[in-house]
């Protein structure tokens, strides 16, 4: 089903039929902030009166041309003027194919330096996400050459690629600050650990060189065992609370949220919004089970979940 999933986060076919029904839009509001800047704002002011802080995460992949490229990055640097004018306690997640990659590096490096210059200057942070593997060694080198230039720049680990742990090693050489995840596309046994367990393990071998760097990290989890381990790392070591911190996805185990916050460590929960959000619902769908039965209960008549 998983494998399904996500090869339905790539239908163009699939995509209008789920985003123009009315079901799927209402519980895709689960996971999705909604389709404006507006929304986003006001789900990380809720956010941040709750003691969380928050990535705002524009949904949108792999532009047409260069005035879309480049209408993107104007995007950005607007959106970072608007946290610092409204002293909202969020940075922000960028795509690098949201903004040229597929059509030129140069063009993507020079739009990716311009929003971390502005971003730097207003004493922010930009976090360059992580996409399929096709795009994962020219993300790296990007991100490297970014970072020659600029501390408020870092960007994402995969933890299921067998090449994080090298990557890892590269970019903490240059100082790079990132967010370690365990992976959300579907790889090839080629390239990633299919199995579950070996994943799990990988991560936990990834936080483990990560968090003694010295270096301000995310380490993004829904999963207790995987937060145990950090918990159980971080004591064991004397690494303090305030060295790096938890990330989570919006509408994601809120219960583990809180949880996390009453006990004093600091998390950060990624807000996505925009109108591109059916790759994004697709793969929240793939991530866990619950997500989709979630999902599958609100297809139901009422009168049919009210006989349960």
């Amino acid at each position: 089903m998983r494998a399904l999933l996500l090869k339905l986060s790539e239908s163009k076919r699939m995509a209008p039929l789920i985003m123009s029904n009315g079901v799927s839009r209402r519980v895709a509001r689960r996971f999705v902030a909604g389709e404006t800047l507006d929304d986003a704002f006001e789900a990380a002011r809720g956010l941040n009166g709750a003691g969380r802080s928050a990535s705002l995460d524009l949904l949108g992949e792999n532009v047409s041309d260069e005035a879309g490229a480049r209408s993107a990055a104007e995007g950005y640097v607007a959106m970072f003027e608007r946290i610092a004018r409204e002293k909202l306690n969020a940075n922000v997640s960028l795509k690098l194919t949201q903004l040229g990659l597929d059509l030129s590096e140069s063009l993507c490096e020079e739009l990716v330096g311009k929003i971390v210059a502005r971003a730097t200057s207003l004493g922010n942070f930009v976090r360059i996400d992580m996409e399929g593997s096709a795009y994962t060694q020219r993300t790296v080198d990007l991100a490297k050459r970014v970072r020659a230039k600029y501390a408020g720049v870092g960007t994402v680990m995969q933890a299921y690629l067998y090449r994080a742990e090298k990557d890892i090693e590269d970019l903490l050489k240059v100082g790079c600050r990132l967010r370690l995840c365990k992976g959300a596309y579907k790889e090839p046994a080629e390239i990633a650990f299919p199995a579950k367990a070996d994943v799990d393990g990988n991560y936990v071998k990834l936080m483990k060189i990560l968090l003694p760097s010295g270096i301000y990290h995310g380490i993004a989890t829904h999963d207790p065992a995987m937060i145990q381990a950090t918990k159980d790392f971080v004591r064991e070591r004397n690494i303090g609370r305030e060295q790096f911190e938890f990330q989570m996805l919006y509408g994601i185990r809120t219960d583990l949220q809180q949880q996390l916050v009453r006990e004093g460590y600091r998390l950060r929960i990624y807000i996505p919004f925009g109108t591109d959000w059916f790759p994004y619902f697709m793969r929240r769908l793939a991530e866990r089970p619950a997500n989709l039965m979630f999902f599958v209960r609100n297809l139901l008549p009422r009168t049919s979940r009210e006989g349960e």
